[in-house]
């Protein structure tokens, strides 16, 4: 429990009758970010607790993904914020080169204009227009859903500090010789025209074709396979296996390579595989990463066959062709000199294809800058080794380390205008000058910047640290770095989260940026398939809050979050949370209008009801249970403990078992009011960080209280009352049973019933009005005749049913449902005592069968209890 900090006023128990939260939810957020609450002071004494928001694009809108992970971090920073903790959710944008130049490009398209029209340095003023215009348009959405980011410490990966960051750590990477340039294979979009990183390139299949090409004439001839035949222009060599001896012979001669008249050599290497076709590849390292690294162990020539629009650049009759015309006319050149061995049409394989204009990537060789990454690598492998990261759940380390103990160089330099651009000059005599952020870069005839702008995950890898004033020694700096937790997408585990591992530790003197990193799943929609607008099953969160309220959908998405596991969603969910938080409306409502306050300290055990130590001690024992969730990460689990507890357990159970005392009056129902104050109180602050607009607008009403911001987290203040829990759970397995039967016979939940109560020799004779009134159960008359008795936790229930059931039917009835259990427990005892079926039965198997023979038995004694309470026909 906590200590209430603020001075309580009078409540206001005049509630509207429903709960509109397009009413409330607006002007609750203005209300919190004028006040500042969100706000980080770095001069604060408090403790620090930092996460910063992965930073969506610029072009973005909000979607289920990102609210999805917004939810679950403004949880977190939520609760902090109320355990004292200076609390700081750092928000901001990413420039996104390729998707916010493409979305530039296409509106010049409109005007019948490229963005060699406008000339490099119009078109980048033509984007930052844009950005001011049209960008950004994902932070009013934010708004929307509740996010307590401090918005007066926004940054965008272009803007002037972020810009210094960036020019710094390029400058420090360059003379500590871990930048470079040189001509590799990278991923070339022919369409976007640059290259594009590995997390741009989304693999699918497509139906191709697989040609057997022969190479040579007669004893000297090899058959490669190829699903792409244009390429076969830019062969250099032949490679098969060392040591298989179909082509050992071979080795070290020259053949022919159809069509041009070239004469290749055949090379002995070890990647190749020889049960693989014909045990023969042909190599082309100007178009193959693979066969590129075959070139460099061979010192083979790199061909480049195609120019950046994927368009052939050599031999006559192919010159000036698409790739994919030219593939169809050299298949055609093969075939009509006899060189095709087979065909495989159509050949479904894996293609990479641009992630943002959808066009299929292109191996190329090129000159690009690129970051020698091995030891930066080995640095992010470490810090998780030794303990001063945690992968949270920990399953996800080794997809980690197998990440970054493989990393390849990384290309770093793209084909774009808008970014940030490469920070060297080149001068007429072959100079190469790098520029820090502080220095004059050379001028004079010959002098001329590199074109190329560097890789988004450059300026996001430095996130965060460089949106704290690095590399400048800010307070913020001293006080927010290292971030407390990470929480992003497992998918971009090894992209974003390597490259900020890599970078903090690089550029913070081996501090990691974070302490933890959580990792959740992706959202999908209620049948488990990935949310696409390709696949008409996207949704846009906006419309469920427009129709259910931030809240309902916030509640959602926490409670699908299991670590690192994708989260299934669907309307029905968000129908569900917008009932929970109706209920948690009109339930606090009625406890306001009954006398539930905070006002005054707790009265003294000894006057409590059992009731009331019940809920108390539940309450404190929520409070742990949910502390303990938070600190595994475990949403999923701490929103299910809030929801059971609260509609379970306050609401289906205190509230309706203290009806009584509340109608009665009197100083016990003052003392129950109080109880309940106390428990909402604290309730509504645990519930708060997951559902934040209903619980403030509930909680001020309550308390008084300013704000539930800035109130304090509820602590466990150690009270439990284990008599006072079996005490009421002994009155719950008597409702429940009576209940069940009730619905049994087809009764009315409000039909009222005539009813004798035996609860002598048990505790539950103090609660045998509310008892009664949770039952519907009359007192019993002069007339009254026992026509069913249920005996139940200690105590026996008869109910009078004459006149409302049909006794031989009832019977009847019962008779058939004890036969069936019978027979499925004989059946049970059967497979059990088999021991033919126990030796090959999986456990699981033999478990279940042990499940459904408890269950019979369970049901017989339940059955055969009815039949005796009823009279004889």
């Amino acid at each position: 429990m906590t200590e209430n900090t603020q001075t309580p006023s009078s409540p206001n128990s005049e509630l509207p009758t429903t709960y509109a939260p397009a009413e409330v939810e607006g002007k609750l957020y203005e209300r919190w970010v004028e006040r500042g609450y969100f706000e980080a002071d770095a001069k604060s004494e408090k403790p620090p607790y930092t996460i910063v928001i992965p930073p969506p694009n610029v072009t973005g809108s909000l979607h289920l993904g990102h609210a999805f992970e917004h939810t679950l971090i403004d949880a977190l920073t939520r609760r902090k914020r109320m355990q004292g903790y200076e609390t700081l959710w750092q928000p901001g944008m990413d420039h996104a080169g390729i998707a916010t130049q493409n979305v530039v490009e296409r509106e010049l398209a409109k005007e019948g204009k490229s963005r060699h029209d406008l000339g490099r340095e119009a078109f980048v003023e033509r984007v930052w227009q844009w950005k001011g215009e049209s960008g950004g348009q994902i932070s009013g959405q934010m708004r929307r859903l509740g996010d307590g980011v401090d918005w007066s410490r926004e940054r965008f990966t272009m803007d002037e500090g972020l810009s210094q960051a960036v020019q710094t750590i390029f400058k420090k990477l360059y003379d500590d010789e871990l930048i470079y340039r040189a001509e590799r294979i990278i991923n070339w979009c022919p369409r976007c025209l640059t290259a594009i990183s590995d997390i741009e390139v989304e693999y699918q299949d497509d139906d191709g074709e697989l040609v057997s090409i022969r190479y040579g004439e007669g004893e000297n001839s090899i058959v490669v396979a190829t699903t792409r035949a244009e390429t076969m222009l830019g062969d250099t060599a032949v490679a098969v296996h060392p040591e298989d001896e179909r082509y050992r012979h071979m080795v070290g001669t020259e053949i022919e390579l159809p069509l041009t008249g070239r004469r290749i050599p055949i090379v002995a290497d070890e990647h190749v595989d020889p049960a693989f076709g014909t045990g023969a590849v042909k190599v082309t390292p100007a178009h193959d990463p693979n066969d590129f690294e075959i070139g460099q162990r061979h010192g083979l020539p790199n061909l480049a066959v195609m120019d950046e629009h994927a368009v052939i650049t050599v031999h006559g009759p192919f010159l000036g062709l698409d790739r994919l015309e030219a593939r169809s006319a050299i298949v055609a050149a093969l075939r009509a000199e006899g060189r095709i061995i087979a065909e495989k049409r159509p050949y479904p394989h894996s293609v990479g294809h641009c992630s943002r204009c959808k066009t299929a990537i292109e191996p190329r060789l090129s000159l690009q800058w690129w970051v020698k990454v091995g030891p930066l690598a080995k640095a992010a492998g470490d810090a998780v080794r030794d303990g001063r990261v945690t992968i949270h759940p920990q399953d996800m380390e080794k997809r980690y380390f197998d990440w970054v103990d493989n990393l390849h160089d990384w290309c770093i330099s793209r084909q774009l205008w808008w970014g940030h651009r490469i920070p060297v000059w080149y001068g007429p005599n072959g100079e190469i000058v790098c520029v820090g952020p502080d220095e004059q870069p050379p001028s004079g005839d010959g002098w001329t910047q590199d074109t190329d702008v560097l890789d988004t995950w450059f300026s996001s890898g430095l996130w965060p640290f460089s949106t704290l004033g690095w590399p400048q020694q800010t307070e913020s700096l001293a006080k927010f770095y290292p971030n407390s937790v990470l929480v992003t997408g497992y998918d971009i585990l090894f992209f974003w989260v390597a490259r900020m591992m890599m970078f903090g530790l690089y550029a913070m003197d081996g501090t990691p940026p974070f302490h933890t990193i959580a990792l959740h799943g992706m959202v999908r929609d209620e049948r488990g398939k990935k949310m696409s607008k390709s696949f008409g099953n996207a949704v846009n969160p906006l419309d469920w809050m427009d129709a259910y309220g931030s809240d309902a959908v916030r509640f959602t998405l926490a409670r699908g979050a299991n670590p690192g596991v994708d989260v299934p969603i669907g309307e029905d969910w968000v129908q569900a949370s917008r009932n929970f938080a109706n209920k948690i409306w009109n339930a606090t409502r009625f406890a306001l209008m009954n006398g539930a306050t905070i006002e005054g300290e707790l009265p003294p055990v000894e006057q409590m009801s059992a009731t009331d130590r019940w809920i108390l001690s539940r309450l404190n024992k929520t409070v742990a249970e949910v502390d303990a969730y938070y600190e595994d990460y475990q949403f999923s689990k701490l929103s299910d403990s809030l929801y059971h507890f609260a509609w379970d357990e306050v609401f289906s159970w205190y509230v309706e078992l203290s009806k009584t005392t509340f109608f009665a009056g009197g100083e016990q129902a003052k003392v129950s009011g109080r109880v309940l104050g106390e428990v909402l109180d604290v309730m509504l602050r645990l519930l708060h960080p997951v559902v934040p607009f209903v619980t403030e607008t509930l909680w001020t009403t309550l308390t008084g209280g300013e704000s539930l911001v800035i109130a304090d987290w509820p602590k466990d203040s150690g009270f439990r009352d284990e008599a006072a829990e079996a005490e009421i759970g002994s009155v719950q397995a008597v409702v429940t049973e009576v209940r069940r039967f009730r619905k049994e016979q087809g009764l009315q939940d409000g039909q009222k019933v005539p009813a004798r109560l035996d609860l002598s020799g048990t505790p539950l004779s103090a609660h045998e009005g509310a008892i009664r009134q949770l039952l519907r159960l009359q007192p019993e008359g002069d007339s009254f005749s026992a026509t069913a008795t249920l005996p139940v936790a200690g105590a026996t229930v008869a109910l009078d049913l004459s006149g409302t059931i049909d006794v031989a039917a009832e019977r009847k009835r019962l008779s058939k449902d004890l036969a069936a259990a019978e027979k499925e427990k004989q059946q049970a005892e059967a497979k059990l005592g088999n021991e033919a079926f126990l030796a090959k039965a999986p456990d699981n198997v033999v478990d279940k069968i042990k499940g459904r023979l408890a269950k019979a038995e369970a049901d017989i004694a339940r059955i055969q209890a009815q039949l005796d309470g009823l009279p004889a026909a």
